[in-house]
């Protein structure tokens, strides 16, 4: 791994914790378990993809909207779009790092996975913090 993917890594799960975060934690554990979906979609077929192809335009566009058509035909059309950019962004990146792209789907799950539970932990955190301080008052 190179220092770029590190960055993007953070950033990564940056993103995923601030698409989970809520102000309830219902709606964090929603949103945590619509951000993965969408993910492990888009990780299964981006993996499948580029074990098997190289990344080109025509191949990231099919598969962009192979991810979107996915997830509503597994019935989760609410997370079309998430697995679409989650998609676009890892074959974006392998193509821009031709080497070892398979890792590509792994790493950008992992951080995925790590974000949601920050995002998760935080909700948690909040929300005993917040009802605490509503029985001081």
């Amino acid at each position: 791994m190179s220092a770029a993917d590190d960055v993007l890594g953070g950033i990564w799960a940056v993103i995923a914790t601030v698409f989970v975060y809520r102000t309830s934690y219902d709606g964090s554990a929603t949103a945590a378990l619509s951000r993965m979906a969408a993910t492990l979609l888009s990780f299964f077929l981006c993996l499948i993809y580029l074990l098997v192809l190289p990344v080109d335009a025509v191949g990231m566009a099919a598969m962009i909207g192979l991810s979107g058509l996915a997830a509503a035909l597994l019935g989760r059309s609410q997370d079309a779009v998430t697995a679409s950019i989650t998609t676009a962004i890892v074959l974006g990146v392998a193509s821009l790092s031709p080497h070892n792209v398979w890792q590509q789907p792994i790493l950008r799950l992992v951080d995925t996975a790590l974000g949601t539970a920050v995002g998760l932990g935080t909700a948690w955190i909040a929300l005993r913090l917040t009802a605490a301080e509503a029985r001081r008052a």
